[in-house]
């Protein structure tokens, strides 16, 4: 479970979780019970210190803790993974000291803005974390060259087994911090680092049924109901089987002996099947031809592998397009998860996204579980408040994402929010317009442009609204990310490295001046700007006729001592 570790003046003062990116749990007084934690570090430490680190739970530990639940005739728990991330979110903090969680340090965050010339290697780092006291794994290597990387990664692939806890592979990360300001990132991952992962753990089981389950847009996926399998530490009784056509490939028949394993140690998949062990009785799977859920005829659209149910008030449908509406990447509706959407759904309370801004502390305190107990009033009291928070506290990128466009997913929404500032400008907009904006392709921009041409969905917006949804961007965040000024419009691209200032702080300087900062050179491009050991971006940029500003032309145009650009 990943954390955030704030130290100021020596002393920790905030511990957060990295939820989704953005916005995490604060998890202080938790983090307080980690032994291996120091509380207060040495006078050498910085004023202000942000790090980033692993907790986790040893593998002695959970057989320790499993073995007291067992004793108390209580419920075992799965696997270490799940439970420390359980256990960091206890509100009983003298409970988290007693499951002996561990910790280990994995990155100086250094100050924003400072050159990368001027900032410690990683390794420099991770060694001055450790003098301060920090716990750091000591397994790390500094390889020189990739057959360093490769014996590296092999040797923690035989040995992975003698360690006190479990892992799934090794990070590679490009040491030196000027190359890392060189390579960047994209939307979701950093190009300086990637992950080794190792071959995942397989197992045999046997395939009791094929059921299909539908998503949110429709699609209609085949799914392994297994005899249960312990696997990577989970018990496993289903298994994606990806689509018919992948199942059909594979012939994957019920009744089957099969291998199935955790890809990535997480999701349980089907990857092979002992065709010799079959029955004379075994018969191929044939793919539904209707929806199980509305009884719908299921569709197949040219160049796709899904079935889809086109039924937009398909209960199925309708529960996972709510289930997403409110997710913590979306709206982040406290409590709105599997079994209150199914009943709500299946109650006939709510209907789309919308009618979940009715709903009242009533009507949900009287919602019966499974083992006929009533929600109750301070759980519905809880949820009904932060559907009232999200209606003002959300921002429009998380609101366009929550609509559940196709295609557009956290990365791509928060593109679309940036440029079109509100949903209506976005729904006004040309599919060229949609187009121009950087990342954004002729698939999405026309998914979006059949989303808001839909009467349905027109209808849920227009219903969203009334319910007093924010469907603007605050002016202070779109002013700080385009705001109007004399580079609006403008489209820049930074390549090489820059003396007297980083690539990020030239970024935001353009940015605050109106223009636009992306990581391709097209021909939409207004200008390249060149520092030392540019490469095949500026060789891109002459081909194309892209004007190339060294550091000194961006500093006149930043400057506001060149004219003409209207």
């Amino acid at each position: 479970m990943s954390l955030s570790l704030l130290y100021e003046d020596g002393v920790l003062t905030q511990a957060a979780t990295r939820g989704n990116g953005r916005v995490g749990d604060l998890v202080t007084a938790n983090a307080r019970t980690i032994r291996t934690l120091p509380l207060r570090l040495p006078a050498a430490a910085p004023a202000r210190l942000l790090v980033r680190a692993e907790t986790y739970m040893r593998r002695s530990a959970f057989a320790a803790l499993n073995e007291q639940r067992a004793a108390a005739g209580q419920e075992l728990y799965a696997n270490p993974r799940n439970t420390t991330a359980g256990t960091v979110r206890q509100l009983d903090s003298r409970d988290v000291a007693q499951r002996r969680l561990d910790l280990a340090c994995y990155e100086w965050v250094q100050p924003a803005g400072d050159d990368g010339e001027d900032r410690p290697s990683h390794g420099e780092s991770l060694a001055g974390l450790a003098d301060l006291g920090l716990p750091v794994n000591d397994s790390w290597r500094r390889c020189k060259g990739l057959s360093e990387v490769v014996a590296y990664c092999t040797e923690w692939q035989e040995k992975r087994d003698e360690l006190d806890f479990e892992i799934d592979g090794v990070v590679v990360k490009v040491d030196e911090p000027e190359l890392r300001e060189r390579l960047g990132a994209t939307a979701k991952a950093p190009r300086w680092a990637v992950a080794f992962k190792f071959e995942a753990e397989q197992a045999e089981t046997v395939v009791r049924a094929i059921n299909a389950q539908v998503g949110r847009t429709g699609a209609v996926t085949p799914v392994a109901e297994l005899e249960p399998v312990l696997v990577a530490g989970t018990t496993v009784k289903r298994a994606t089987l990806h689509n018919y056509e992948d199942l059909a490939r594979k012939d994957v028949r019920v009744g089957d002996a099969v291998v199935i394993e955790k890809g990535g140690d997480i999701i349980p998949k089907v990857v092979s099947v002992f065709e010799d062990r079959r029955g004379p009785e075994s018969k191929p799977f044939a793919p539904p031809t209707e929806c199980p859920v509305c009884g719908e005829k299921l569709y197949q659209p040219e160049e796709e592998a899904l079935l889809r149910c086109v039924n937009a008030a398909c209960p199925a449908v309708v529960r996972e397009a709510i289930r997403h509406f409110a997710s913590r990447n979306a709206m982040d509706i406290e409590g709105m998860g599997d079994w209150l959407v199914g009943e709500l759904v299946g109650g006939g309370l709510v209907r789309d996204s919308a009618d979940l801004y009715g709903l009242t502390v009533d009507q949900l305190a009287d919602l019966k579980k499974t083992n006929d107990a009533r929600l109750g009033e301070k759980a519905a009291a809880r949820t009904v408040a932060s559907l009232a928070e999200s209606k003002k506290e959300r921002s429009l990128s998380r609101l366009i994402y929550a609509l559940g466009i196709r295609f557009v997913g956290d990365s791509t929404a928060s593109l679309l929010a940036r440029r079109f500032r509100t949903v209506d400008g976005l729904a006004a907009a040309t599919t060229e317009e949609r187009e121009e904006v950087d990342e954004i392709g002729a698939r999405i921009a026309e998914s979006v442009r059949a989303f808001f041409d839909s009467e349905r969905n027109q209808d849920l917006l227009r219903r969203l609204k009334k319910a007093g949804l924010e469907f603007e961007e605050e002016a202070a965040a779109a002013e700080s990310e385009d705001g109007d000024g004399p580079l609006e419009g403008k489209t820049f691209v930074l390549t090489g490295t820059l003396e007297g200032m980083t690539r990020n702080e030239a970024g935001a300087r353009i940015k605050a001046l109106g223009g636009k900062v992306t990581g391709s050179v097209s021909g939409r491009t207004d200008f390249l700007v060149a520092g030392e050991n540019a490469g095949s971006k500026l060789r891109k940029a002459e081909q194309l006729g892209v004007e190339v500003l060294n550091e000194a032309g961006l500093e006149e145009l930043l400057a506001g001592e060149r004219a003409g650009l209207g």
